[in-house]
């Protein structure tokens, strides 16, 4: 399923769907909040007003509180996070936090922590520079889990448009910058999402009108790696989107107004785990596969919604005897 804020939506069948109501999340204290989105069965989220950050554990109905740690201010840069778990641990967690920051000199670079549960104490300060023509006013996209390292888009804040990729090596644990493709670069934020490639390694998905274009990084045998486009898919004629068949539909419809100002499909969501793009269209908000091209429909259309997808494996049976309300508060 996936979280719309803090209310869950499932999308399975019975018997493995969860009930509605179940998995969201009450918060009984005020302020700002964002989601950092989800991975291994865990929900992360930033806590600006108390600057803390909040791990949930849905099926253990379990939460973690974690104190954002010195030199990660929001009010002064962006910040964004991630958390994982490694390979074959159930019991323990990490949080990767990144931000970007202009020291004394002007310099710009990315920063990084790492909070390990299993110890409850942050790492040292991982950093590495970055580009003096990046704006000043930098955002992260929600985080990628590709092979061994964590990937955010480097976002404008200030023109929404896309200037860079951030990745962290969870192995290495470095910082590098990487470029967009040339062909792609400077466009908004909403045409993009990352992603695993076909065949492994990293990809980048990206929207063109009615057009989907799959690019892939690939490195040549003098180890220098590069942007290919690969496949390209009509979104047009892979989804149901003729309107006229719809609109005697009345809670299906979309106005004129709003068919002319926002015409092509947009991305809000993505299910890394499974390779599964949410899309929002004129119509109906839809799931689709990437490698296999299934698609699904999952909600009436909501353009200004953000979609955190949920994957977890778990029990149906031993899952409902755990699930309830999980409230977040002082």
């Amino acid at each position: 399923g996936f979280f719309e804020g803090f209310r869950f939506q499932p999308t399975m069948d019975p018997p493995n769907r969860v009930p509605d109501g179940h998995f969201s999340v009450r918060i009984d204290t005020g302020g700002m909040f964002r989601n950092f989105g989800s991975r291994h069965g865990l929900l992360l989220t930033f806590h600006g007003t108390g600057n803390q950050l909040l791990v949930w554990d849905p099926f253990n109905v379990a939460q973690h509180r974690v104190a954002v740690p010195p030199g990660f201010d929001e009010k002064k840069h962006f910040i964004s996070g991630a958390v994982y778990r490694a390979a074959g641990d159930i019991q323990h967690f990490q949080v990767v936090l990144v931000s970007a920051e202009t020291d004394e000199l002007q310099h710009r670079q990315v920063i990084a922590r790492v909070y390990s549960s299993e110890t409850g104490a942050w790492g040292d300060r991982i950093s590495t520079p970055c580009s003096s023509k990046l704006p000043t006013n930098m955002g992260f996209s929600l985080s990628v889990l590709v092979g061994h390292s964590l990937y955010w888009l480097f976002v404008d804040i200030s023109t929404g448009r896309v200037d860079g990729i951030v990745e962290f090596d969870l192995e290495m644990q470095i910082l590098a910058v990487k470029p967009m493709p040339v062909d792609i670069a400077k466009e908004k934020q909403g045409k993009f999402q990352l992603m695993r490639a076909e065949g492994g390694g990293l990809g980048i998905l990206f929207l063109l009108k009615f057009s989907a274009q799959l690019w892939k990084m690939e490195t040549d045998s003098d180890g220098v790696a590069s942007w290919v486009l690969g496949r390209t898919v009509e979104l047009d004629k892979l989804l149901p989107l003729n309107l006229e068949e719809e609109e005697n539909s009345e809670e299906e419809e979309c106005s004129e107004e709003e068919d002319n100002e926002f015409p092509f499909p947009g991305i809000q969501g993505f299910a890394e785990y499974n390779n599964v793009v949410f899309l929002w269209t004129h119509i109906h908000n839809f799931t689709v596969q990437l490698e296999s091209l299934q698609f699904k429909k999952v909600s009436r259309t909501h353009m200004l919604a953000r979609y955190h997808p949920f994957e977890s494996a778990y029990a149906a049976v031993q899952m409902l005897l755990k699930m309830r309300y999980v409230t977040f508060g002082n």
